[in-house]
């Protein structure tokens, strides 16, 4: 049966709501019952596991096209195909009867395409009344015992194990799936790799120039502030690329506490608190979340929701500080907090200067919200520029950033909890969920070890003046009769 993937805009009733979701397309239309499974969860899982559960089931059409008449019951056919995503279909003598020619998958990404499947096959027997391609039979001991290690580990990780079912738990442990593949070799990693702390300065003032203005006195035209702020958020402030392009600018005002440092607040994509500038008719704001807000005020959704282009981006829920669904940034080390603020308040005045309907921090030239590929591009460029080679094994890609801020808080001696806090994960091994650090815990934690680190570890506030400013006065640029920058001249 040919088919092929395709992103189909579909429509349940009569508002003006459209569901866009990847179904597979055959000579016969859509296929229906996985349209109808994306259907009924909806929302509940992202756009991204629906396209592995359509990869996976066209990997499994393909199958049973190649092997017509080999089976005589799903059962069958669905353990050989699992089987067959682990060898490849590849003989000794390099032929394939098949015309499959499929390389062997692996243990791990054959089990992962097999749940995929299993729990697609579990939802249409439970509505159409079919059997399922890989059901459920008693556990033997090995089986029960793998089940409850596994289930251990998920409960002592998870930040809300203790209201687990341990019945419910018991029963499910006596289960498993009639194809059932080992798992795969236990690996012990060497450690992730982190952005090196030596070259991070020269990255910001050095990597991210503007084509053809690295002369220029003015700082607003030698530097990329844009990529640098961004970067600012991801090595100081522990963000992961998808969240700093959810900031709007809203989310980054002036701390109360410190007027020269930057308070930023990431918000959730959809359900975050939206700001207060969307007035109603009776002349006060609008209070909602912030897909409302997108929807209603500047005919947009969130940026989750678009299924791929400039304006896709994800979320990878991390754990909130607040009811109004967003989580603080936690600068370290501190300066750098400060030197965002002022970079920041001169992008500002950059952002003002272009056409931009909609609330997003970071824009690309004409007015857009950024796109994240434009990003890593421009980041891999700013990298080969200082002299290294942009490669995630080398950690010089912008996850590598991430990885160097939690690098630097366990250099600095930060107790874990308040790592999984500043870094908003939503578990630690072997940790009371009773024992969680509230944000002035953090923050004050985080200041006293900055102050520490910056008399012995490598990452040193940068010398503006090494990088042709004396020093950036946000106040001074709002004047057209003064110079907006203050550049030292060398003989």
């Amino acid at each position: 049966m040919n088919h092929t993937t395709v992103i189909a805009k579909v429509i349940t009733d009569n508002t003006g709501v459209q569901s866009e979701v990847p179904i597979i397309l055959t000579d016969h239309g859509p296929l229906e019952p996985l349209l109808k499974y994306f259907l009924e969860i909806d929302d509940s899982r992202s756009f991204a596991w629906k396209t592995k559960v359509v990869e996976a089931t066209g990997l499994l059409l393909d199958y049973m096209e190649a092997n017509q008449h080999c089976f005589d019951n799903s059962k069958d056919l669905f353990n050989s195909f699992v089987h067959r995503l682990r060898t490849g279909t590849i003989g000794e003598d390099g032929l394939d009867p098949s015309g499959l020619y499929w390389l062997p998958q692996g243990r791990d990404k054959s089990r992962k395409i097999s749940g995929l499947l299993s729990t697609f096959s579990d939802w249409l027997a439970e509505r159409l009344g079919l059997e399922p391609m890989n059901p459920w039979r008693k556990a033997n001991s090995y089986d029960e015992m793998l089940n409850w290690a596994a289930y251990h580990q998920r409960h002592d990780r998870a930040f809300l194990g203790h209201t687990w079912n341990q019945e419910k738990a018991s029963e499910t442990a006596k289960k498993a799936r009639n194809t059932l593949l080992k798992r795969a070799p236990k690996v012990e990693r060497n450690g992730v790799k982190f952005f090196p702390e030596d070259y991070f300065i020269d990255l910001l003032f050095k990597g991210f120039i503007v084509s053809g203005k690295q002369n220029s006195p003015r700082i607003e035209e030698r530097l990329n502030l844009r990529n640098i702020l961004i970067t600012l958020l991801e090595n100081c402030g522990g963000l992961r690329v998808s969240e700093a392009f959810q900031l709007y600018v809203h989310d980054i005002i002036p701390d109360p506490n410190d007027s020269n440092t930057a308070l930023v607040r990431v918000f959730h994509p959809s359900e975050g608190l939206a700001p207060d500038d969307w007035i109603g008719r009776d002349g006060k704001p609008i209070r909602c979340n912030r897909e409302a807000y997108l929807r209603g005020h500047y005919q947009l959704r969130p940026r989750t929701s678009y299924p791929k282009g400039n304006m896709k981006v994800g979320w990878k829920d991390p754990m909130l500080d607040s009811e109004a669904n967003f989580f603080h940034v936690h600068w370290f080390p501190t300066w750098a907090g400060k030197l965002f603020k002022k970079l920041w308040d001169i992008y500002l005045i950059q952002r003002a200067k272009l056409d931009c309907d909609h609330p997003f921090a970071f824009i690309s030239k004409s007015g857009r919200p950024y796109a994240i590929r434009d990003y890593s591009e421009a980041h891999a460029i700013a990298v080969s520029r200082i002299g290294l080679v942009p490669a995630k094994m080398n950690g010089t890609t912008p996850h590598g950033h991430r990885h160097a801020y939690g690098q630097r808080l366990t250099d600095a001696g930060i107790d874990p909890k308040l790592i999984k806090k500043a870094m908003h994960h939503a578990s630690i091994e072997s940790q009371s969920t009773y024992t969680e650090p509230n944000i002035r815990s953090v923050t004050k934690a985080l200041s006293e070890a900055s102050d520490s680190l910056e008399s012995d570890v490598s990452i040193q506030p940068p010398n503006l003046v090494q990088y042709g400013f004396e020093e950036v006065d946000p106040r001074d640029l709002l004047l057209e009769d003064k110079p907006r920058l203050r550049r030292r001249h060398y003989g």
